[in-house]
């Protein structure tokens, strides 16, 4: 048996790899992981894998690490090069390889970067990735020689995403890949739509210069903003650092959050697909549910988290699925991961093909009042815990409340006469995830003061500014 390589537990996330290159994530490290994880796909009877990264500065070094640690557990390994998350997937299906691995830090700063991998069309997470540490630092590995290619999928992937664009009516948009791994797929991609296209901060840069790249934060759509505004676009289109999250604003400059952004698109798949299951995680609207069904839809609330809603899309057959975090993933006409490039393009044909503006279909959502993504601080060993207590109070209230529905799919998401409130614990991070939702202030302080109430009686409390 090998000798094994300890890999830091820090890097070991829900659902993905992820760590400080300087500190835990270190070339070595990614050897090591590359080792791990191809003995483990190996033994699930996949025998090659294509590897892509993104813009990160660490990123071409930590690539060549994977791909020295993947061959040699005997994986046949191709390499595409720099690009999305969704190239990556996408070559999987092109190349007719067994599984693929992303190295990517996605939204998160500079410093950071990690690994997203995927066999057989599934997610490798969770248990996976928790036996994949314990594997390689028990040095149970596969021992090989596997043949390393490259083979470039932009100009295919490129084409791929362009082929389902339709309709007639040009669009004036503005595009912001933040300065991430979307970039050159979205420079490539405008020569091929029709329409005006105004790109910002399309250069690939690890240092992100321009904002932070991750558009679910409104601060960092303010510069899309102002080119929409000052060039009197249709919409405005965003990534995040891998360009597997997506970003909207409308001609307004409003924000179309990621449920927003689900209804847009299952207006589309549920008059070819009527009757059809469209997915989202338990943060999302009210609004989203209510629309869902009066086009003809089955709505299904699931746990958040991207590689546990791909595994309920599975399931369930769905054709559409996403998260607020914006997250979207379309098996209509498509593969089902998440692309924001896709869902960009399916979001322009919409557009193109009606009447309606990106603002007009905004303005017929149902006017609610919800608070932002709450996210406070509690330890690892607290956080569960903290939620089972709510959990079991509001359970026994409910014995004498007629007026209280509650789900415990994640976390508890508490249904009253004023709205919504939710908590739950974050399966990547040390904290508690809050969200509350009204059609009046008024109901949502009393959704916020019941929320405080609950947690006050397990010790805690929202943040200061809330």
């Amino acid at each position: 048996m090998s000798t094994g390589f300890q890999l830091d537990a820090v890097i070991l996330r829900e659902y993905d790899i992820r760590g400080i290159v300087t500190d835990s994530l270190t070339p070595d490290a990614v050897t090591a992981i590359g080792h791990g994880l191809g003995s483990m796909l190996l033994e699930r009877d996949c025998k090659s894998i294509a590897v892509g990264y993104d813009g990160r500065l660490s990123s071409p070094e930590l690539e060549e690490a994977i791909v020295s640690g993947l061959s040699a557990s005997g994986m046949d390994v191709v390499r595409i090069g720099l690009g999305p998350t969704p190239m990556t997937y996408f070559a999987a299906y092109h190349l007719n390889t067994d599984a693929c691995a992303m190295i990517t830090g996605s939204h998160n700063p500079p410093d950071y970067n990690g690994i997203k991998m995927v066999y057989q069309g599934k997610s490798f997470w969770g248990p996976d990735i928790q036996e994949l540490g314990r594997r390689v630092g028990a040095g149970e590995l596969c021992h090989g020689k596997g043949v390393v290619t490259s083979e470039s999928v932009f100009d295919a992937y490129v084409d791929r995403l362009a082929v389902d664009y339709q309709g007639t009516k040009d669009l004036k948009v503005a595009w912001d890949p933040g300065n991430g791994a979307s970039g050159d797929v979205i420079q490539a991609l405008v020569k091929k739509l029709p329409g005006d296209h105004i790109l910002i901060n399309e250069t690939i840069d690890g240092t992100f210069p321009s904002h932070h790249p991750d558009p679910t934060v409104e601060a960092n759509l303010d510069q899309l903003k102002e080119v929409v505004l000052r060039d009197g676009c249709d919409l405005g289109i965003g990534f995040d650092g891998d360009g597997d999250r997506i970003g909207i604003i409308d001609s307004k400059a409003r924000v179309l959050w990621g449920d927003q952004i689900l209804i847009v698109l299952a207006s589309e798949v549920l008059r070819e697909l009527p009757g059809s299951t469209i997915i989202t995680d338990v943060k999302a609207s009210r609004a989203f549910f209510d629309e869902i069904r009066r086009m003809g839809g089955k709505p299904v609330m699931w746990k958040t988290g991207h590689s546990l809603i791909k595994n309920k899309m599975q399931e369930t057959g769905a054709p559409l699925a996403g998260e607020m975090s914006a997250h979207i993933f379309i098996k209509h006409r498509y593969y089902g991961f998440d692309d924001a490039q896709y869902a960009a393009i399916r979001v322009l044909s919409i557009l193109a093909s009606g009447d309606e503006t990106l603002a007009d279909l905004r303005d017929q959502l149902p006017a609610l009042m919800n608070t932002p993504e709450l996210r406070f601080p509690c330890a690892e060993e607290r956080k569960l815990p903290a939620v089972a207590e709510v959990r079991a109070r509001l359970e026994t209230q409910m014995e004498t409340r007629t007026d209280v529905t509650v789900s415990t799919i994640d976390g508890v998401r508490v249904e009253t006469k004023d709205g919504w409130w939710l908590l739950r614990s974050s399966n990547t991070q040390d904290v508690l995830v809050a969200r509350c939702e009204s059609g009046t202030q008024e109901g949502l302080d009393r959704l916020q003061a019941e929320l405080a109430e609950q947690l006050a009686a397990s010790g805690l409390s929202l943040p200061d500014d809330t």
